[in-house]
Parts: structure tokens; C-alpha cells; sequence
């Protein structure tokens, strides 16, 4: 089960873009896709049904799910999640501080 979840702010643990911050944009399986970050260029052919010319287009690629970290603003560091039950309500907290995640919208 994946602990990071869309709109959560993460940070980039290990790869070519290892440091960098931004907002997921969706989780599939064990891939995530952050704005802005691990950008490719696709060469987009034309397609004369829509009209759509033949571009260069630069996009967002997944990166694994391992790779990254949720970002804690509190510590300003990357930090692990866990599950907690607080009254009755099963939440996501930070495991250095405890403190519940909160994810924006």
C-alpha cells in the first residue's frame, strides 16, 4: 500500500533530479508523476484527423514511488509516513514528529 498520495508535496531522494521538491500529480502502482520534475521531450507526430501538428513536446515522466519522500515542512526534510487511529479516524502522521499529514488540494 503507498504511502504518498496525490497533491502531497514530496521530495526527490535519489535520481538526476535528487533534491528537488514538487506536488504529486498521480500515483499508479509503484510510479508517481511530480509536476514539474523528470521532464523528456516526446516527438509528437501529426495527425491530420484533429489537425494537430508535429511538435517537440516536453512532458512529465513517472518516477519510482522509492525515489521519493514525503516532504515534512515542519522539519524542512524528507520523512517517512505511518498510519495512526485518532479517534476512530485512521490518519497519516509523520514518523519523526507524529504530527498528521496534511495534503492540499
Amino acid at each position: 500500500m503507498a504511502k504518498i498520495k496525490k497533491g502531497d508535496q514530496v521530495i526527490v531522494i535519489a535520481g538526476k533530479e535528487k533534491g528537488k521538491q514538487g506536488t504529486v500529480l498521480s500515483v499508479s502502482n509503484d510510479r508517481v508523476m511530480v509536476e514539474g520534475l523528470n521532464l523528456v521531450k516526446k516527438h509528437q507526430k501529426p495527425n491530420r484527423a484533429t489537425g494537430a501538428e508535429g511538435a517537440v513536446v516536453t512532458q512529465e515522466a513517472s518516477l519510482h514511488i522509492s525515489n521519493v519522500a514525503v516532504f515534512n515542512a515542519t522539519t524542512q526534510k524528507a520523512d517517512r509516513v505511518g498510519y495512526q487511529t485518532i479517534e476512530g479516524v485512521k490518519t497519516r502522521v509523520y514518523k519523526s514528529n507524529g504530527e498528521s499529514v496534511a495534503v492540499a488540494k
